[in-house]
């Protein structure tokens, strides 16, 4: 029961998506990304997102492979978007796109 209780303690100070319990996989993101949503033009063009995962990749702030520890949101995700900019403050590495 300790074990427990201190694993729900180390969770609680950490983000939900950096818990093993919400691990999302590439297949998972993959699929979201091939919804139809995406085929539309809220997203970037294809080589403006790889050149924003590509900064992404870079920052000390990318986390697991998957997630932005400055706002917790799944790069692959936020950078197909064309209304999102890097949250980094002060040295964003991206920015909304025209």
């Amino acid at each position: 029961m300790r074990n427990k209780a201190a694993l729900m303690m180390s969770s609680k100070n950490q983000c939900k998506g950096c818990r093993d319990e919400y691990r999302v996989t590439d297949e998972q993101i993959d699929r979201i990304l091939a919804a139809p949503m995406f085929q539309t033009d809220i997203s970037v063009p294809d080589d403006v997102y790889e050149q924003r995962l590509r900064q992404c990749s870079s920052c000390p702030k990318f986390q697991y492979g998957t997630t932005c520890a400055v706002c917790g949101c799944f790069v692959r995700i936020a950078a197909k978007y064309k209304d999102r900019a890097c949250p980094m403050p002060g040295d964003s590495r991206w920015a909304k796109y025209a």
